[in-house]
């Protein structure tokens, strides 16, 4: 079987400006498995939603009907790809987004040329180390 390329103009983000390194991909692949959960990927958009961008645990527990262990495993997974931060605090764990994995996770799915609204200049495809 011969492998086929995919025509240049339609290779535009920045997967294909710079090709991931062994490393890279396997940084990469453990969050974005992470983030195909969707009770995953809802935590960490309540975390990331929250005021002062943290979550108490208690926060989060009531929002789902799943157990306190189910709602720990996930945590861990998000916590364990880097996804979020924890801070134990007298009985409670906090939560935080980690801003710098979500940038090189949206670096790596930024379309190569796109302007910032914000600013009109070009952004930076570049995948952040």
């Amino acid at each position: 079987m011969s492998k086929q390329q995919a025509p240049a103009e339609a290779c535009d983000t920045s997967l294909c400006g710079d090709p991931l390194s062994q490393e890279q991909a396997d940084e990469l692949a453990l969050a974005f498995k992470a983030l195909a959960d969707p009770v995953r990927l809802r935590l960490l958009s309540l975390i990331a939603s929250h005021a002062g961008g943290e979550a108490c645990v208690c926060d989060l527990t009531g929002t789902f009907d799943l157990t306190g262990p189910t709602i720990s495993h996930h945590l861990k997974v998000l916590r364990e790809s880097g996804l979020v931060t924890s801070e134990r605090r007298a009985t409670w764990v906090y939560y935080r987004a980690a801003p710098e994995v979500l940038a090189r996770l949206s670096a790596v799915l930024q379309p190569a040329g796109t302007i910032d609204p914000a600013t009109g200049t070009t952004l930076e495809t570049e995948i952040p180390a």
